[in-house]
């Protein structure tokens, strides 16, 4: 009996700590939020907002004054013209990087 009272106890205490882990755990995620941007994923240019990605429906211009086109294509202010690659993506600010396309799409 004695040991049946450990046991329960111990598993008690195990899912109350699992538990507040879980609580801790969403709580960093409070207030953290995905940069909105505009990514290359299989081919075919993205936009996410708000979290949410749906597929770039119109040419967009950047904070930084590039202008990024649905096939993929990047005017920069000064002329220059680049094509974004898969898993290329550009944030509103106009900052290019290579992303894990894992972690951002979810």
């Amino acid at each position: 009996m004695k040991n049946l009272i450990l046991l329960f106890t111990a598993l008690t205490i195990s899912l109350g700590i699992f538990a507040q882990g879980s609580k801790m755990e969403s709580k960093k995620m409070e207030g953290h939020k995905m940069k909105d941007c505009c990514m290359m994923k299989d081919g075919k240019m993205m936009c996410m907002k708000d979290g949410k990605t749906m597929a770039m429906d119109k040419d967009m211009t950047m904070k930084n004054g590039c202008t990024v086109m649905k096939d993929g294509t990047v005017k920069m202010k000064d002329g220059k013209t680049m094509k974004m690659k898969n898993g290329e993506s550009i944030d509103m600010d106009g900052k290019m990087e290579e992303m894990d396309m894992d972690k951002k799409m979810k």
